[in-house]
């Protein structure tokens, strides 16, 4: 009984804290963290402003976005390693000082090359603090309130990159591209001290590491995910495998990869422990978590692009129109949060959830040129509710399943696959999205003629068709009929790519049968 007795102990040992001690820990995380998926964001809307102030081209000023992405790909995995060696805490300071520092000299950048060196400095310090606050949540809430602890978490990473747009560009408009810089030092200084006074390393991690610095494998890592990342980022514009650059980048983090495995799973103390993703339990869960990323993130970049340069909103509209699915995320997080805290099996609720998703994605699939503004609002609304009951379900389900010793590893290889997710939909969504434009442009082409003309309406046109503008001396008809071709096509390929997404969708919603329940997430007198 003793013996028995002793584990039950040991399991709740780092979880004896009051209800106020444990969202003052949840606040201090979380907003270093929603100030790093914040910032991969916000400066979107600011790249032509910048552009401008360094006299940069598109191709030169993407750098600024691309240099972010390609340092915190680099530094996530890497993160559990170096907590566990200098202590948790210690490095979530050190990272929220950094990212401080890193934000007001990009504030102050005078020059293209400065600001890329330091957005690289920025997404190198902000990498840590989303593993990090994910393994702190998990170890600070017991058992039966984690899912809550993920979903209260989610939200600050859902609704971040969301709003991150919208918010930019009010800064950029009201301010200027700079303050959307400054305004992380005052918020990640009270970040930085929140962590000092109220975060501690629990008892496990209070012993260092200090074995041998696994030189090879930080090497390879940095081949591998740097070139990866800069290749999904910036192939499309190269026009992918026609291009040298991308050929020889591909093959070197391919080659780095297979020789980073066969390492790995070979030295004793690993940068990236791999022996991770032999637990179904784990490795289920961050499967699906691609899936949904590689949907959220994709529909992300594409939904402006079809506001702004098919509906011709401004990016300011753009932006607000696609905030809702942010409160629908919300709404579905906290919902899914309460019910798991009283101890629902929430596994029913992620297949529910896809499904959302999926008829959100099939809305979608049926906009044209003419549809007004709660046309797409609503299906984004849906999406976001869907996505709320996925993304906590995923996270408790995967990290619950760890030892606590090997928290932060998972954490940080969960993050690993979130960004993957969002590089691959990014990437091949829009790549995609060019080339069906082109398959379907040519169709139209094919196909076009005085007979078709009434079926395709201009935008604006107060309901007269392009046939009766040309019959009323309308002038430039041909180059009318290729905008027109062009637009249609364009649409066409977004209808396509949508359907896409929604079967992508219904086939993860039986993916919940074979998630394994959480024995813990009981009510507390069944404990």
């Amino acid at each position: 009984m003793g013996a028995a007795a002793q584990p039950a102990v040991a399991a709740h040992e780092t979880h004896e804290f009051s209800a106020a001690r444990k969202w003052i820990i949840a606040l201090s995380v979380m907003l270093g963290t929603v100030l790093e998926v914040l910032d991969s964001s916000i400066v979107n809307v600011s790249l032509p402003h910048m552009q401008g102030s360094f006299s940069a081209s598109v191709d030169e000023i993407a750098w600024v976005v691309t240099s972010y992405l390609v340092a915190a790909g680099i530094m996530i995995p890497m993160t559990g390693w170096i907590a566990e060696r200098f202590g948790r805490k210690k490095y979530f300071v050190i990272s929220i000082a950094m990212f401080v520092v890193s934000s007001a000299l990009c504030g102050v950048a005078q020059s293209l090359n400065q600001i890329v060196l330091f957005r690289l400095a920025q997404g190198a310090a902000g990498a840590a603090m989303m593993p990090l606050s994910q393994a702190i949540l998990m170890e600070t809430f017991p058992p039966r309130e984690q899912a809550m602890a993920m979903a209260v978490w989610g939200i600050g990473m859902m609704v971040a990159p969301i709003m991150g747009p919208t918010v930019g560009g009010w800064i950029t408009d009201a301010w200027s591209w700079r303050w959307n810089f400054y305004i992380n030092v005052p918020i990640g200084t009270m970040a930085a001290f929140m962590v000092m006074r109220f975060v501690d390393d629990p008892p496990y991690m209070r012993e260092r590491r200090r074995g041998r610095i696994d030189f090879l494998g930080i090497l390879c890592l940095f081949i591998t995910l740097g070139l990866g990342e800069i290749v999904l980022d910036r192939g499309e514009r190269a026009d992918w495998f026609q291009s040298a650059w991308v050929c020889w980048y591909t093959a070197a983090a391919i080659g780095a990869l297979i020789v980073l495995i066969f390492h790995e799973s070979r030295t004793q103390d690993p940068v990236v422990d791999l022996s991770i993703l032999k637990d179904s339990r784990f490795t289920l869960p961050v499967t699906l978590v691609i899936f949904l990323t590689f949907t959220l993130y994709g529909t992300g970049i594409l939904n402006p692009i079809f506001l702004q340069e098919l509906l011709g909103y401004t990016a300011s509209k753009a932006g607000i129109v696609m905030a809702p699915r942010g409160v629908g995320t919300m709404f579905s997080m906290l919902i899914l949060g309460s019910l798991a805290r009283r101890g629902v099996d929430y596994r029913p609720l992620i297949g529910v959830g896809f499904f959302f998703v999926a008829f959100a994605m099939y809305s979608m699939s049926g906009l044209n040129l003419q549809s007004d503004t709660f046309r797409i609002v609503w299906p984004t609304v849906i999406q976001g509710v869907g996505t709320g009951l996925v993304f906590p379900g995923l996270s408790a389900a995967a990290l619950s399943s760890m030892e606590k010793f090997k928290m932060q590893r998972a954490a940080s290889l969960y993050s690993v696959t979130r960004n993957l997710g969002a590089a691959i939909g990014t990437s091949y969504l829009t790549t995609l999205l060019i080339r069906r434009q082109q398959v379907r442009q040519s169709y139209l082409v094919e196909h076009v003629s005085i007979f078709t003309l009434p079926r395709l309406r201009m935008p604006g046109a107060q309901g007269m068709d392009l046939a009766h503008q040309l019959a009323m001396g309308q002038r430039h008809g041909m180059a009318m009929i290729y905008g027109l071709v062009q637009r249609q096509s364009m649409m066409l390929s977004f209808n396509d790519i949508y359907k896409m997404l929604a079967v992508l969708m219904l086939l993860m919603i039986p993916s919940f049968f074979f998630l394994q329940r959480d024995r813990r997430n009981l009510p507390a007198h069944a404990e």
